[in-house]
């Protein structure tokens, strides 16, 4: 396989929105933590706007599971090869999914003390990649504080239900592109360091299967080490 990039399109992430089903099916919805909930794949670009939404699947399904199913689907998530998405890493690092580096610090939390700067160009790696991804998570934020129906769950039907979620998405994409936007929800986002994907023709083949390569590990090594061969050439 050859890896080759065009550059990031966005990120993507699943959230949990909790619904009501009849009682024989609450296990299949039930999550880790206990709520019935509807696992929502979520994918936006760098302006906030989502590209795709999946909404159906049960709250025991894992990220990753409805990743698969969303990229083989009729009408499903296209990434033509050599773009992709970020993805956190609950995901595989694969062609098309750029996830951070695992058991290295990651989350923006752990970066807020001025004195925890990146030690290596992993870490180096993992804190700008976790920055650049929390657009989806502002996302899935914004889409939850306009339409309280997300918020809690409704006695629609879980086939309804999952067509609301999907409608709250298009109006959060209206709102977004024809009403200013609250100086407050928005900050410019920037993917400076990693290559920007461009508008990509629909007839470009698109990718269909989520599987680790050892050429796309070798090419995220790659970016890694010189991201943070800049990085350290403009502190010196």
């Amino acid at each position: 396989m050859i890896v080759r990039t065009q550059g990031c399109l966005g990120a993507l992430d699943g959230t949990y929105i909790e619904v009501t089903v009849p009682e024989s099916d609450k296990p299949r919805y039930r999550t880790r933590k206990g709520h019935i909930a509807t696992n929502v794949l979520g994918v936006c670009t760098r302006e906030l706007k989502f590209v795709y939404v999946l909404s159906g699947w049960e709250g025991s399904a894992t990220d990753s599971r409805v990743l698969r199913n969303a990229i083989t689907r009729h009408n499903g998530l296209k990434i033509p090869f050599g773009n992709y998405y970020l993805a956190d890493a609950g995901y595989t690092n694969g062609q098309g999914f750029l996830a951070p580096y695992k058991g290295t610090r990651y989350h923006l939390q752990e970066w807020e003390d001025f004195d925890r700067a990146p030690r290596n160009h992993e870490e180096y790696f993992n804190m700008k990649h976790s920055q650049a991804r929390n657009i989806i998570e502002r996302c899935f934020g914004l889409l939850k504080k306009h339409w309280a129906i997300l918020r809690s769950p409704s006695f629609y039907p879980i086939r309804f239900q999952g067509r609301m979620i999907i409608a709250c998405a298009l109006l959060h994409n209206f709102i977004r592109m024809y009403i200013d936007v609250d100086p407050e929800e928005y900050t410019p986002i920037t993917l400076d360091e990693l290559p920007i994907g461009e508008d990509i023709p629909d007839e470009l083949e698109s990718i269909d299967v989520v599987e680790a390569s050892d050429e796309w590990s070798q090419w995220r090594d790659d970016l890694t080490g010189e991201m943070f061969d800049t990085w350290m050439s403009r502190r010196t």
